[in-house]
């Protein structure tokens, strides 16, 4: 059946009896393919059925579909013909895990963080009101992205609609981690809601067969804010907000939810359709263990096992050891996530100090401001976080956290290059945004070691304080180069002349290699690890100034706001005798692919470094010797 699905719409040629082997298929073509590129398995596994049933009911590309977040796309990946890209999925050049405009039609928008389908389904349904047209907006988000406050602001302001907006709410109990709150429990409460279900059919049975007054007698019933509904099910918080509520609906069953579908298109106003899946279905460790399948690496598919077994500690690993054993010496320290407890390390503290541990769900605004409450009130919270995601609680951290010189601990993972996962989840602003924040302390470790003395330091500094570290396997390289973290102080590796090179944080592996070829050309080269991007060590640009020609300054953000440009503002305000050059990453979005051959493709490899270090210092003696 998948052979025969090359273009959007062809799924509508087959039989309703050819639609469950279809089904099958995709779920064996997604597990294969993922287990060679690794990529969201259970989030795909789990919507085969609901993305079928949408692609039967509606029309592409002219019917427009938003997935939040987008990392469940691969079932409409496929039934939109790009079944090929399958095999470069995530790879650089290669298909991306997440709805692109730029890759197809059918992507009716670009996603990869949470909570945002509603806003933008409502942005399409205004636009085709006012330009007069016609067309289905279907919005689809996830139980998990329903803990966002931006998606309730979007409901709230679709209320007002007079004319179609579909929103399905693909509730599997789950976003990464299992769900936490008020919505999952109200949620839980709707699944069982059989009695509303059963008697509202009944009673809409019975009307039809009066004469004459039962119809009017139906359409009052649903006209009126007292309804049946709410009298039985608990709240109906979408009924109240003025949105017409539809389900729960068995969200594997393909004919219930096309009629399903066919319902929500009467509605004239916003519907929202409340469809139960099973994250990770048809395939049994997926099932098992659907946060561990959420985002994977390649796995066996027999076992399940991830095939690349780690070796050695990741910074995460490192960091989550380190605040527990400092969490077990200071009771004040409380550790905070955005529903993600295994990505950020904080498992073990959740199992450890459950009472001082905090999952908000995914909302980062919140989390900040709730970490700033926990300080004023005391506490030394510690909130642990993606750096791309971190992004979404800016104006908290400066209205709430830094304003009041409040010391919340940010301790931002996957800083950086972050590789497959693509433009939405690349850390590569972080320094430049959280630099710019008043009272704001920023650092960045060279490897685990000091991973783990700054996190130490951080915890007992009075004031906000970023932590900053990558994805992936620590460094432990140069474990004996550990001197002691004093505020705002860089470390010298190397004191030599000519040339400096500052590196900050996980830079340093490759400003290790840049530094020894060019001790391999005979070249007198310092090497400096930053530590800490503000405040800013003015003493060692100073001290840098003497004795070299050329600053060179290493970094994985882009150059805009970065710590490169902080120190060009600054020896160019004090007039050192000095020139900078920044090697960062470009000001623009880096797509997918691996983190080795981003830095390539990007100019900050050892390699390309060094061959523009060495044509800076060339320039500069033709120059002097002039």
């Amino acid at each position: 059946m998948l052979e025969r699905i090359r273009k959007e719409n062809d799924i509508k040629e087959l039989f309703p009896e050819e639609l469950v082997v279809l089904a099958e298929e995709i779920r064996e073509f997604l597990v294969e393919k993922v287990s060679k590129t690794g990529g969201h398995l259970a989030s795909n596994l789990g919507v085969v059925e609901l993305t079928m049933a949408m692609h039967l009911s509606f029309d592409l590309p002219e019917d427009k579909m938003i997935w939040d977040v987008g990392h469940q796309s691969y079932t409409h990946k496929l039934l939109t013909g790009r079944k090929e890209g399958f095999d470069e999925l995530r790879r650089y050049g290669g298909m991306s895990g997440f709805p692109k405009r730029k890759e197809s039609a059918c992507d009716a928008f670009d996603t990869g963080h949470s909570s945002t389908s509603i806003s933008a389904g409502l942005g399409y349904v205004e636009a085709r009101d006012l330009k007069g047209e016609d067309y289905h907006v279907i919005s689809v988000i996830g139980d998990g992205s329903l803990t966002g406050g931006m998606a309730y602001e979007a409901l709230n302001n679709a209320s007002h609609l007079e004319t179609n907006f579909i929103i399905v709410l693909n509730d599997n109990h789950m976003s990464i981690s299992e769900n936490v709150g008020g919505m999952s429990k109200y949620l839980s409460n709707l699944r069982t809601a059989d009695l509303y279900t059963g008697l509202k059919k009944g009673v809409t049975c019975a009307l039809e067969k009066v004469p004459v007054v039962g119809g009017q007698m139906i359409e009052q019933i649903r006209k009126t804010k007292s309804s049946i509904k709410q009298l039985i099910v608990p709240g109906m918080l979408f009924e109240d907000m003025g949105i017409t509520y539809l389900g729960p609906v068995q969200g594997h069953n393909i004919p219930m939810l096309c009629k399903a579908f066919r319902e929500a298109k009467k509605v004239e106003g916003p519907v929202l359709l409340h469809v139960l899946t099973q994250k990770g279905k048809g395939y049994m460790p997926a099932e098992e263990a659907p946060d561990k399948f959420h985002g994977i690496g390649p796995f066996d598919v027999g076992s399940g096992e991830v095939t690349a077994k780690k070796e050695t500690d990741s910074y995460t690993d490192v960091f989550g050891k380190v605040i527990c054993a400092e969490a077990a010496k200071e009771p004040r320290i409380a550790a905070i996530t955005a529903a993600m407890s295994d990505g950020t390390g904080l498992s073990r503290f959740r199992k450890r100090f459950p009472r001082r541990f905090f999952d908000v769900g995914i909302a980062e605004g919140h989390a900040v401001t709730f970490a700033a409450g926990l300080a004023a009130g005391g506490m030394k919270p510690v909130f642990a976080v993606y750096s791309s995601f971190l992004q979404r609680g800016y104006d908290q951290m400066i209205h709430d956290v830094a304003l009041q010189n409040l010391p919340v601990v940010f301790a931002v993972d996957r800083a950086g290059l972050v590789g497959s996962d693509g433009e939405t989840h690349q850390g590569i602003f972080d320094l430049s945004y959280l630099s710019a924040i008043p009272n704001m302390t920023v650092m960045s470790p060279k490897h685990k070691w000091e991973l783990a003395d700054m996190i130490r330091f951080a915890v007992t500094y009075e004031g906000p304080i970023a932590l900053r570290y990558p994805r992936g396997t620590a460094y432990t390289g140069y474990e004996k180069y550990r001197a002691p973290i004093v505020y705002g102080k860089s470390e010298w590796i190397y004191e030599e002349e000519e040339i400096a090179l500052i590196s900050v944080g996980h830079m340093f592996e490759e400003a290790e290699r840049v530094w020894q070829r060019l001790k391999g050309l005979s070249l007198s080269c310092s090497l400096i690890n930053a530590r800490f991007v503000k405040p800013l060590d003015k003493e060692m640009l100073r001290k840098i100034s003497k004795g070299h020609r050329l600053a060179v300054v290493i970094e994985e953000n882009v150059q805009t706001g970065g710590f490169g440009e902080h120190v060009l503002e600054y020896i160019s305000s004090e007039n050192l005798p000095v020139k900078v050059l920044t090697l960062a990453l470009p000001d623009t979005y880096v797509e997918h692919g691996s983190v080795s051959l981003l830095r390539r493709e990007n100019g900050i490899d050892s390699e390309t470094m060094t061959r523009r270090i060495l044509d800076k210092y060339e320039e500069l003696k033709s120059c002097k010797e002039l």
